[in-house]
């Protein structure tokens, strides 16, 4: 697993880079935000550690940069403990945040949970309530029924079910499912998602896609 850290201080680059190479990862070190995309040319990490305060490119803009262009998971590093701050982070695509000074066990045990999350993401086959969704044939299995459906309905409900229970805003899922260049607007994603649920509707299933209003929507477990 390879690991971007960026932070203008050099004495924090230093000890995350320790704690890391201890842990097996491979690290690179960016002491601001222009540096850090940079590095990213035919380099790309698996996940990135992002200090807010920086000259320059903040924490904030990088963040939305490396999550939204690159898909890369992020985790804030901050002095900040204000929930605006928290906000502000999550919103431009944050996946977690470790308020400074901060033990370097937690950083760890945060970095590996994001870590688990991105597995299940991308793992071949989900399985959430009483569905298996198999990425490789494009079927999700219901008990002993299989349902073959169109390409974006299945990419939409394997995003959804990647991670149970978590909102995913309306702007991820067109990202994710469309593609960043889609002209579309997001009519499309609610009749997808009408569809899903009518098709899923005639099974027992254990789940349901509820909508978050004004948000998004998510993947709830209810068996």
């Amino acid at each position: 697993m390879k690991i971007l850290v960026v932070d203008d201080d050099v004495h924090i680059l230093q000890l995350v880079n320790i704690y890391l190479a201890r842990e097996g990862y491979q690290v690179l070190q960016a002491e601001n935000g222009q540096q850090a995309l940079q590095l990213l040319e035919g380099n790309l990490p698996d996940l990135a550690i992002v200090d807010v305060m920086m000259p320059g490119m903040d924490g904030f803009t990088l963040t939305e940069t490396l999550s939204q262009d690159y898909d890369i998971p992020v985790l804030l590093l901050t002095a900040k403990g204000e929930l605006e701050d928290k906000e502000r982070g999550f919103l431009a695509g944050s996946d977690d945040y470790v308020v400074k000074p901060f033990e370097p066990k937690e950083l760890l045990f945060r970095i590996a949970a994001i870590l688990r999350r991105l597995d299940k993401k991308n793992q071949v086959t989900i399985q959430v309530g009483r569905l298996v969704i198999d990425r490789r044939s494009f079927e999700v299995i219901i008990g002993e029924d299989t349902l073959v459906l169109p390409l974006k309905e299945f990419e939409l409900l394997a995003l959804l079910a990647s991670r149970p229970n978590q909102v995913f805003t309306r702007s991820i899922i067109m990202e994710q499912v469309w593609g960043y260049d889609y002209d579309g607007d997001e009519q499309t994603l609610n009749t997808h998602v009408k569809r899903i649920r009518e098709r899923l509707h005639r099974y027992e299933t254990g789940v349901e896609i509820t909508t978050v209003r004004g948000v998004g929507y998510k993947l709830e477990v209810n068996a």
